[in-house]
């Protein structure tokens, strides 16, 4: 990441994170999604993939729920043993699954995040009272929910609500007719409110999470900030 003056447009640091910056506030976004959408109690989380972002939401969720029950699907076996082993490691439960829906079926807070281009978990699959945060539908092209799954959905909130007119699983519904836009908030919009996101624990939400540029210019100017009180006067690239 390239740092720069809002005012002289001067470079002021470089951030060689090799895109660790950009996963770190990917997965915050899942915890503040799961904080004001999660269930009050969470009897499983569920996760669709092994990358990166299979660990690091599952790792930010400890701050939201003392639950360390894994229910995981992924594609390729070894990815999955190896995910096994890893979690296991930390202190997690994880058991494998054959298919999105038994996902489903066992957990109340499901992640999901793969670059999938159809849909994953259909709405058969979603029962009362389940949180969705969908993060790996971020291009036109991807798409890991049945868009029925949003009809069928008492709250769905987008982290932008310009950008999933145009991608994620919210333009996808939109564009099949599934949904309209005033069944739609924007998740800054609930952190602001004083009422509460979830009013029923048998609701069932969805968080759509495309990525937004603001994320990445916060979290480098919290890294630059903390940088230069580390060296001040310094050069911190």
């Amino acid at each position: 990441m390239l740092v720069f003056s809002q005012k002289t447009g001067i470079p002021q640091a470089i951030l060689l994170d090799e895109g660790y910056l950009t996963n770190v506030r990917t997965a915050v976004a899942g915890q503040i999604a799961a904080t004001y959408f999660a269930p009050s109690t969470v009897r499983a989380i569920g996760i669709l993939g092994t990358g990166i972002q299979a660990r690091m939401q599952v790792a930010w969720l400890s701050s939201v729920t003392p639950c360390k029950k894994l229910y995981v699907w992924g594609r390729t076996p070894r990815n999955l043993e190896i995910y096994k082993r890893e979690m296991d490691a930390k202190g997690y439960e994880v058991t494998l699954v054959n298919t999105p829906a038994d996902v489903a079926t066992a957990a109340n807070l499901i992640v999901t995040t793969t670059p999938s281009q159809r849909p994953l978990l259909q709405a058969a699959d979603i029962r009362p009272g389940t949180h969705i945060t969908a993060m790996g539908s971020d291009t036109p092209q991807k798409q890991e929910l049945d868009s029925n799954i949003l009809k069928k959905a008492d709250l769905i909130v987008a982290d932008s609500l310009s950008q999933c007119r145009d991608r994620g699983e919210i333009s996808r519904a939109l564009a099949a007719g599934c949904i309209t836009e005033n069944k739609l908030q924007e998740l800054g919009q609930v952190i602001g409110s004083s009422a509460p996101a979830r009013t029923s624990d048998n609701q069932i939400s969805v968080v759509d999470l495309t990525g937004v540029a603001v994320q990445d210019i916060q979290i480098a100017t919290a890294v630059y900030k903390a940088l230069t009180k580390i060296n001040p006067g310094g050069n911190p690239s």
